[in-house]
């Protein structure tokens, strides 16, 4: 890769951000043809394809993802050195991918979208489904950041603590059990809906229950949280969730919460990103405005233990 232009380098490195040989050229303010151009040139200077087709887009090679690996953080440190003082929202044209759940998706995009329309209207945020997976997801540069719970050791990852996920039972108004306090016995007698990011039909609440010398009927799972609260109202099921996702239901009378009959810690939620975008101004900008969302666009009784 002797003698190659860094210019190659920064094409390149726009278009493994965004996923789109289009919008790394509106971002680099370069027509398509001469970003497509570049690519022709890296693939005849590097001996590989580096990006195929894939339905409507485009996919790295192996080569290109290796490539990106070490090119990307010492271009990154560049960008941060020559631009740090010239950073604009308003100028910035950038899609930011984070990997988060429906739930943290409906809590957090509407008023996260009418901040950055007001700053940066030329900035886009692409939903990544999340399984939990977040760390594979941050080291590998598929996402920018990821925002729900978040599970990982790497010394490469930063974790900012957002707030603490509450569980509670749920069913519907009318339930059987929703007239009585809850225990232990009825609780592993109900007919369970498990949210399975997974696919795997057992959670935090079976361990629970093993301790204990129980187990529960799991008669249904779900892969998202839209249709739970449809499912509950419309079924003897009852759940074990996180308040935030069903509170809607509950506060149009459609579900009632009860406290769950055995100590649950609560889920934490976060933001997490690579220290690759540790100092980058636009995740520095991005972050502020996920906090901004938090501390003056949610409602506090969502994030509290609604039982205390």
């Amino acid at each position: 890769m002797a003698n190659v232009d860094l210019n190659l380098m920064v094409i390149f490195d726009a278009i493994m951000q965004e996923s789109s040989i289009s919008v790394a050229a509106e971002r680099l303010s370069m027509t398509q043809p001469s970003v497509s151009n570049a690519v022709s040139r890296m693939r005849y200077a590097w001996q590989d394809p580096l990006f195929v087709k894939q339905g409507r887009g485009i996919r790295p090679t192996p080569y290109a993802v290796e490539l990106w690996k070490t090119i990307g953080e010492p271009l990154e440190a560049i960008r941060i050195a020559t631009e740090r003082d010239e950073f604009n929202p308003a100028t910035l044209k950038r899609t930011f991918r984070i990997a988060t759940t429906d739930w943290m998706a409906d809590l957090f995009w509407l008023p996260l979208k009418q901040r950055i329309e007001l700053e940066a209207p030329d900035v886009n945020l692409h939903a990544v489904p999340y399984n939990v997976n977040g760390e594979k997801l941050l080291l590998s540069a598929d996402v920018d950041m990821v925002l729900d719970y978040f599970e990982g050791n790497s010394a490469q990852v930063q974790t900012q603590h957002l707030f603490d996920n509450h569980f509670v039972c749920a069913m519907r108004a009318d339930h059987p059990l929703a007239s009585e306090e809850l225990s232990l016995s009825a609780f592993a007698s109900a007919d369970h809906l498990l949210l399975s990011l997974s696919g795997e039909a057992t959670g935090g609440v079976d361990m629970l229950l093993g301790q204990k010398g129980m187990k529960r009927r799991i008669a249904m799972t779900v892969n998202h949280c839209y249709s739970i609260p449809r499912l509950l109202i419309n079924t003897d099921m009852i759940t074990t969730i996180p308040l935030p996702i069903i509170s809607e239901s509950v506060s149009k009378g459609e579900l009632v919460i009860k406290k769950t009959p055995f100590t649950m810690q609560p889920g934490p939620i976060s933001m997490s990103w690579h220290v690759r975008h540790q100092r980058d101004q636009g995740t520095l900008w991005l972050r502020e405005k996920v906090l901004s969302v938090l501390n003056h666009g949610l409602p506090k009784n969502l994030l509290i233990d609604p039982f205390q």
